[in-house]
């Protein structure tokens, strides 16, 4: 159950491999938001090394050209983060020093309002980890030891190692016939040049059918203003008119990169707007993006100054929209797909039909992709999100609609996806609408939130029709929330002010939760008649196995579903609660037993 995405590299954990150092594991609460650095884990373990000689050493399963290292290193003692280095052998032999960075982790404070934290040091924080990639001087085939040495020179007071991911990447893709290179406008690699002239005029002309296609050859390419079109309005800065009838493709996401060095929020002047940031794209309709990164510069979701993480893609999106291997890091949100009706009721055109396949978002402020405004049969599939600042995949069937009996967010679908370490909200989220569902996804490690969540919070338009969540599998998820007074389940369902009909959750694994497998909690609304089949729920550490909460309102049937180890009992109904649970859970003997998640993880590229 739950396939997840078929992602070309190899995750390793540190704790699985061979080290000297402290290990690091989360308390029994896994408790957030105070420093914690195992909660803020992959499988809440990772490695400290604090003194020199100290490693953690991997061995290749695969072969690989590059590597991937999720790390913490301290922040400056007056915040703004610092860089470090880790020597990397290979083999036992010195190979390079790897650049670590903590300039987009470390947010500090006691709240939980998401735009209440700051940058500057406090005694707790939270948004601990940030990743170092590499493209290695060779191909290393399987059975090779790589290793994280902390050597003399590697001066960093600490270095946490929580995982690493052993990648072979295929060389750069030649030029495709038709396409213009941005180079003939100007553009040049991998100096500090700001290319985003040369590439918003090569965006133009492919939209105004002057060039066939736009063309992002293998270097690092600066981009200091999002890419969009011309506000006939002349708005400024406001502008939030996009591209539409573009493709732009790259030579490959670890080859193609834009990258951004100014904080969104002080960019000044161009086409910028203020909360969408300065690097990407603004996309209308009809674009095919694909084979490139995009790597902003946000560092909070909103401070001081108005401070904002900018994003990566976003839009009305409309039709004929495809987004295909790319890789966003250090934005606000990764794509925000919807554009409210009274921004420019003239453009509106919600997007409908389009396609995310491939993408790799790691270490945002808040979402990682969002689909609202009316967004229909649209879909996000064999992708991999790492380290949101929110829900990692969200249906929000928000108000703000031309019409709201017809542009109801419905028929949306994220498939055989990825989901690590959501450090606020949930792995994925449906908030109203209708047809839409998750399947085949695999969800790990959410830091104080559900796996899945079911929710009429932030008031979207009604859930009607079918939402079905089905072959999921969910590892160590829910969590504490709200100044740690509200617990939350692996899946939740909350029905805060409407009801949420027509649930079906099947062939679903959930394992190892902090709190309850599948919580129904108080609200206004009703959850009425939930379909539960075919679930195996192990090991609700401090919860229960099914629970309705005191103010929960619906029923729920049960068939074919097995519960064991749960701390509270297998399915409880809080006194005070109106819900009623049909049918009864069975328990697996020792044989039917599912198998660890490192053995799941290992059957899909991870180990």
């Amino acid at each position: 159950m739950g396939g997840g995405a078929a992602v070309p590299y190899v995750e390793h954990e540190a704790e699985a491999a061979r080290y000297q150092g402290t290990l690091l594991e989360a308390d029994p609460l896994r408790r957030f938001g105070h420093t914690n650095f195992a909660t803020e884990s992959s499988g809440r373990k990772s490695v400290r090394l604090d003194r020199t000689g100290q490693f953690v050493e991997f061995t290749s399963t695969a072969p690989a050209n590059s590597i991937v290292v999720r790390n913490s290193i301290p922040d400056a003692p007056g915040g703004g983060g610092i860089e470090a280095t880790i020597s990397l052998y290979v083999d036992d032999v010195f190979t390079q020093k790897l650049t670590l960075s903590s300039r987009h982790s470390w947010l500090y404070g006691n709240t939980d309002d998401p735009e209440g934290l700051t940058n500057t040091p406090q005694a707790d924080a939270r948004r601990l980890f940030d990743e170092a990639n590499a493209l290695l001087a060779r191909s290393y085939p399987a059975g090779t030891r790589f290793r994280l040495q902390r050597d003399a020179d590697d001066t960093a007071a600490f270095h946490i190692i929580d995982l690493i991911d052993l990648e072979q990447v295929a060389p750069p893709s030649s030029q495709p016939a038709g396409c213009t290179s941005i180079t003939a406008y100007g553009a040049v690699p991998n100096d500090d040049g700001d290319d985003t002239d040369a590439i918003q005029r090569a965006v133009t002309d492919d939209q105004n059918g002057v060039i066939g296609c736009v063309w992002i050859p293998a270097g690092q390419w600066r981009q200091e203003k999002k890419i969009l079109t011309d506000d006939p309005l002349d708005r400024g800065q406001y502008n939030q008119v996009g591209i539409r009838d573009v493709t732009i493709r790259g030579a490959g996401m670890w080859h193609s990169r834009l990258v951004t060095l100014t904080e969104p929020h002080l960019a000044r002047g161009g086409i910028n707007h203020p909360h969408e940031g300065n690097f990407g794209f603004d996309i209308d309709a009809n674009t095919q993006i694909s084979d490139l990164a995009i790597f902003g510069s946000g560092r909070i979701r909103g401070g001081p100054g108005g401070a904002e993480g900018g994003v990566g893609l976003n839009g009305r999106f409309g039709q004929g929209t495809r987004i295909t291997n790319v890789w966003i890091e250090h934005a606000n949100v990764g794509v925000w797909v919807g554009r409210d009706y009274d921004n420019i009721p003239a453009l509106w055109g919600p997007a409908d039909g389009v396609e995310f396949s491939g993408m790799r978002i790691r270490n945002t402020y808040a979402d990682g992709i969002n689909f609202t405004n009316g967004t229909r049969n649209s879909r996000v599939f064999n992708s991999s999100f790492r380290t949101t600042g929110d829900d990692s995949l969200a249906v929000w069937a928000n108000r703000y609609v031309k019409d709201q009996a017809v542009d109801v967010a419905h028929d949306n679908a994220f498939l055989n996806n990825t989901i690590q370490l959501p450090w606020r909200a949930n792995g994925i989220a449906i908030y109203g609408g209708h047809g839409n569902r998750a399947e085949h996804n695999l969800v790990y490690d959410t830091m104080n939130y559900p796996g899945i969540m079911l929710a009429t919070d932030h008031d979207p338009l009604p859930f009607s029709g079918q939402t079905l969540l089905a072959d999921n599998a969910l590892f160590r998820t829910g969590g504490a929330f709200w100044g740690e007074a509200q617990e939350f389940g692996a899946i939740t369902l909350f029905a805060q002010g409407r009801d949420i009909p027509g649930v079906t959750i099947r062939d679903t694994e959930i394992h190892d939760s902090t709190y309850d497998g599948i919580q129904f909690k108080s609200g206004g609304g009703a959850v009425p008649g939930v379909v539960i089949s075919d679930v195996r729920i192990d090991r609700s550490n401090n919860g229960a196995g099914i629970l309705a909460m005191n103010g929960a309102r619906g029923s729920a049937t049960l068939t074919n579903v097995t519960i064991t180890n749960s701390a509270s009992g297998h399915v409880v109904v809080e006194p005070g609660a109106q819900f009623t649970i049909t049918g009864a859970p069975t328990s697996a003997s020792a044989a039917d037993a599912p198998p660890s998640p490192a053995a799941a993880r290992r059957g899909r590229g991870v180990s």
